[in-house]
């Protein structure tokens, strides 16, 4: 006698919703560091006020600590049922 198959169901640790908010939480972390590349000089006798900007002082932390913030609410929050 054959038993009926029986459907396997696999238990993520995270559902769908989670996921989401963890890849947007990363991707708000990369735009923040890439926001702090460069302003260097190619010439290294010649000093860059570059990398005294907005963008690279205060822009670019904190987006990086807006995402790690992202990443840490999304770890936390509960799972939907």
């Amino acid at each position: 006698m054959k038993q009926p198959q029986q459907k396997h169901q696999t238990d993520f640790l995270f559902d769908r919703s989670k996921y989401i908010t963890l890849i947007i939480g990363l991707l708000i972390t990369v735009l923040g560091f890439l926001l702090m590349v460069g302003g260097g000089s190619d010439d290294p006798n010649v000093f860059s006020e570059d990398i005294f900007s907005f963008r690279r002082i205060t822009l670019a932390p904190f987006l990086v600590l807006l995402g790690y913030g992202v990443q840490i609410y999304s770890i936390l929050k509960s799972k939907k049922q």
